[in-house]
């Protein structure tokens, strides 16, 4: 009922025609059954619009009581309270929650005008009357409440669906201007090793040129180190085809960037930032090529730095870059307490996002999580050269 709300709203409709049928049938001899037959349609059938067209369809409801008042409700040659009367507290309740409090006071009015025009014109004064109007108001006050208490709940449930697609809406953008902002660093970290690749070979292009019949030897020495450096380039390119879509010259950075061996620089300055730092080492880290090796010390680097954001006082860390065979390996792992990492994580952790994202590039695969005795890891699996 609440995926097909008019459906709901026919059962109610049926019920009251049903019960209001009998009340006509049986009160033929002293009013037309056209005129009762009007008021049924007048005030049965707009409650299967109600929740749609929830004033119009009140309103009409309300006519079809003016003309039950005029036609047929005597109290003693009439009918002076039909099933389809219940559809004025049903038209109430549906004003106040879907209208508003203030069409519902003025709905309210009404109600009340006429319940008071009706029992004083047509039942006449005396304790009947008070009884009567006392019930009515039960009723109908009865039917303001729930009206209230709906109209509450929904507004607060549309209140809280409206935030949340905000909140989505923000995270996305968010994880966009991350991993635009990671690409475009990059690319820039990578322009030195590009560009430094390029003037090495036509450096040694040149002295080829000049030594090819002189000195054979060292012209087959240059063109040796030219297709190692060009293998090399052409690996780094490989690695950010189809990755980065743009350019950003603004701020391009024209200094040599870090690499794995500078791992022990980045330690002691985190030991002098006030975390306790422990490197270990295995493998040749000083020839890995120098987009991964970038990427090695990027990741570390932003593992640390969200350690000492978010472990807390006290907090130490171990980080291991080990390479074996055709991939490294890079783990960073803490024994903090402070703020849960997945809450950082979900709420914009630019920095997981950007480690991943990284890590793609490279062509490895990244993991962030709690570690099962406390605190958080970070551990990267990047190859040599990527498939």
């Amino acid at each position: 009922m609440r995926a097909h709300p008019v459906f709901g709203d026919s059962l109610i409709a049926g019920l009251l025609f049903v019960m209001d049928l009998g009340t006509m049938v049986a009160s033929t001899q002293y009013v037309p059954l056209g005129a009762m037959l009007v008021v049924s349609v007048l005030m049965v059938v707009p409650v299967v619009f109600r929740r749609r067209h929830a004033l119009w369809s009140s309103y009409i409801i309300l006519f079809g009581g003016v003309v039950q008042l005029f036609t047929h409700g005597d109290a003693v040659g009439g009918v002076p309270v039909r099933a389809s009367d219940f559809a004025l507290a049903v038209a109430l309740y549906t004003v106040v929650a879907y209208a508003g409090r203030r069409q519902g006071l003025l709905y309210a009015l009404w109600l009340a005008l006429g319940s008071l025009v009706w029992a004083f014109w047509r039942i006449g004064p005396g304790l009947d009357t008070v009884f009567v109007l006392f019930v009515i108001a039960v009723i109908f006050g009865f039917s303001w409440a729930l009206g209230e208490f709906v109209g509450a709940r929904r507004a607060y449930h549309w209140e809280l669906e409206q935030r949340l697609r905000l909140l989505e809406t923000e995270r996305d953008q968010q994880a966009r201007i991350a991993v635009g902002e990671e690409r475009s660093r990059i690319a820039r970290e990578l322009h030195d090793v590009v560009a430094h690749a390029v003037s090495v070979m036509v450096v040694q292009a040149d002295g080829a040129g000049y030594a090819i019949r002189s000195d054979p030897d060292l012209a087959e020495a240059a063109v040796r180190t030219i297709a190692d450096t060009g293998r090399q380039a052409l690996t780094e390119l490989r690695r950010l085809l189809g990755v980065l879509r743009s350019e950003d010259r603004s701020t391009a950075q024209w200094v040599p960037q870090p690499g794995a061996d500078d791992l022990r620089e980045l330690a002691e300055n985190c030991r002098a930032a006030g975390l306790p730092v422990r490197l270990e080492t295995s493998g040749d880290l000083a020839s890995l090529p120098a987009g991964l090796g970038l990427g090695v010390y990027r990741i570390v680097q932003e593992a640390l730095t969200n350690t000492l954001k978010h472990a807390g006082s006290g907090a130490s860390a171990t980080v291991r870059v080990a390479r074996t065979g055709e991939q490294v390996s890079v783990e960073v792992a803490d024994d903090g307490f402070g703020t849960p990492h997945d809450l950082v994580a979900v709420s914009g952790g630019n920095g997981l996002i950007g480690m991943r994202e990284r890590a793609g590039v490279l062509g490895g695969t990244l993991e962030a999580g709690p570690n099962p005795g406390g605190g958080w890891r970070v551990r990267a699996v990047l190859p040599l050269v990527p498939s």
